[in-house]
């Protein structure tokens, strides 16, 4: 019986998860029309012919320092 219990609470937490992940969805979809996140200053867009390139460097590291610092935060308000 116990074996049920722990998949419901299982099933109940992936599912808060996944909601939670879903309106962080929606707003950054939102929010992500007024940011300029891809059209940075060191985003490198190459056009040649009938090529395309894109490496969004400024971008990667702007987020990369974003997530960095977020999940820092919410490691040291588990820990207490």
């Amino acid at each position: 019986m116990a074996y049920w219990d722990q998949i419901g609470k299982w099933l109940i937490w992936v599912g808060v998860g996944l909601a939670l992940l879903g309106g962080l969805l929606v707003v950054v979809g939102r929010v992500a029309g007024k940011l300029p996140l891809g059209r940075l200053p060191g985003d490198i867009h190459i056009e040649r012919g009938g090529f395309s390139c894109y490496f969004p460097l400024a971008t990667s590291l702007l987020l990369s320092i974003l997530l960095t610092v977020v999940l820092n935060v919410i490691a040291r308000l588990l820990k207490r």
